[in-house]
């Protein structure tokens, strides 16, 4: 009786250890509960089936407000057990000890609220020896901070995910919490890849890093979903034009037509042409054309004839 009961205290405990997402931290400042940021529709209740919708946003609904942070900047995802929170006196603040697990980072565009292909992951942790991710997120109370890639101006989703994994030892047993925050991102120049994945299918229930005994000493554990995108490849380009540079003018060299030939030079006669004194033969002449050369170079009528002898004419 007596261990039938402390096992259902210390399952009740684990139910109890739940966390969400619930404010954006810029520059150190918070911007305020809930302030761009979807409220769960769920509480904090984790996730168990990944092919839910609640793996999107955590059914939280799209907001008005943005908060709005330079491309490359540092940003941090304030969590806690309870909302509002009542940090003191609670030892599950922010999550239970026992919810050790992976933590990874998401972003997708606004539009669409995050439905379909649309995530790119952007962070993730792991185990690291013997500490996990998670362990580092309660050591910080909470907050997880990421850079934000170079991002091309423009309204954005960060998601973060962490996934406990003190009941991942059997199928449908990690539980998984999320969250979306809004951001309009300014400063930037560089696209999101133009295809991404879709939460509703990044992880199956028995992928290595979902189904996974973390008792017994693991040192090695496999992140599961995507590899980290690396802030600069893209599917697609950048929607602001590159601004050519204004020595880079390339030297175009004109090609000759092969129609166009060169006007004849006035100081050419005609073939037809007579040649007078002064003049040069033509390309091709007669007899008495080329005496009538002759003549003018030499001065005399004899000499031309003299000359037209010597060249057989």
């Amino acid at each position: 009786m007596r261990t039938s009961v402390a096992f259902a205290l210390a399952a009740a405990k684990l139910v109890a250890g739940h966390t969400t997402f619930q404010s954006i931290i810029v520059d150190g400042k918070d911007q305020g509960q809930h302030f761009a940021v979807q409220t769960p529709s769920n509480g904090n209740n984790p996730i168990l089936d990944v092919t839910s919708k609640a793996m999107i946003c955590n059914g939280g609904t799209a907001k008005t407000d943005f908060v709005e942070i330079a491309a490359g900047s540092k940003i941090g995802m304030q969590w806690h057990h309870n909302d509002p929170a009542t940090v003191s006196g609670d030892q599950d603040e922010p999550i239970a000890a026992s919810h050790k697990g992976p933590i990874m980072v998401y972003m997708a565009k606004a539009e669409g609220n995050g439905e379909g292909a649309v995530w790119t992951k952007i962070y993730e942790d792991g185990l690291s020896g013997d500490k996990w991710a998670v362990d580092t997120f309660i050591a910080n109370k909470g907050l997880i901070e990421v850079t934000l890639p170079d991002l091309e101006d423009g309204e954005y989703l960060i998601r973060p995910e962490m996934i406990g994994l003190h009941e991942g030892n059997r199928e449908k047993g990690a539980q998984f919490y999320n969250g979306c925050g809004q951001l309009k991102i300014t400063g930037g120049k560089v696209a999101l890849p133009a295809t991404g994945v879709d939460m509703t299918k990044a992880y199956s229930a028995t992928d290595p890093g979902v189904l996974f005994n973390m008792y017994g000493g693991a040192t090695t554990y496999t992140i599961p979903g995507p590899k980290v995108w690396d802030g600069a490849s893209s599917g697609g380009s950048p929607t602001t034009p590159t601004t050519p540079s204004k020595t880079a003018t390339p030297v175009t060299t004109p090609t000759p037509s092969k129609t166009a030939a060169p006007a004849p030079s006035s100081a050419a006669p005609s073939p037809s042409a007579g040649a007078d004194a002064g003049s040069g033969l033509p390309e091709t002449f007669t007899i008495n054309q080329f005496i009538t050369w002759l003549k003018a170079q030499t001065g005399s009528s004899a000499k031309a004839r003299r000359h037209a002898r010597a060249f057989n004419l």
